[in-house]
């Protein structure tokens, strides 16, 4: 039998882990504490008016357009939810939602990896050797 192979798009992608695991589903329900939730509900906010949010700034930043108009994407700006700008976004571990030292790949701080990757329990990480 002949398979052919589609390049790993999103809908490829998702498509694949479906299949392979079942539906792929929230293994904790619960956060570390307060802050790590109040910055997921920030993410989910910045989300929901990227486009919004993007397009109202390139009127405000436009020089060709009008002041007037310019004044009116200004005050459309404010009056967008203040977390929904991707400025107040916090990178946490979601281990120990420790703000600083965060490993932007992993989503873990230095410490949480460190100890994950000596304990060999972090898939393909390797201790640098030269």
């Amino acid at each position: 039998a002949l398979q052919v192979f589609l390049p790993l798009t999103a809908l490829n992608l998702l498509h694949t882990s479906l299949f392979c695991w079942g539906a792929v589903e929230q293994v904790r329900g619960y956060y570390v504490d307060w802050r790590m939730l109040r910055d997921v509900k920030r993410r989910q906010i910045a989300f929901d008016y990227a486009d919004e949010r993007l397009r109202i700034n390139a009127l405000r930043k436009n020089t060709i357009l009008p002041k007037e108009l310019q004044e009116v994407a200004d005050k459309e700006i404010k009056a967008l939810p203040k977390d929904s700008c991707p400025v107040r976004i916090r990178n946490r571990c979601m281990m120990t939602s420790r703000p600083r030292g965060v490993k932007r790949r992993w989503r873990l701080s230095r410490i949480v990896f460190r100890h994950l990757a000596d304990h060999s329990q972090m898939s393909g990480v390797q201790r640098a050797r030269w």
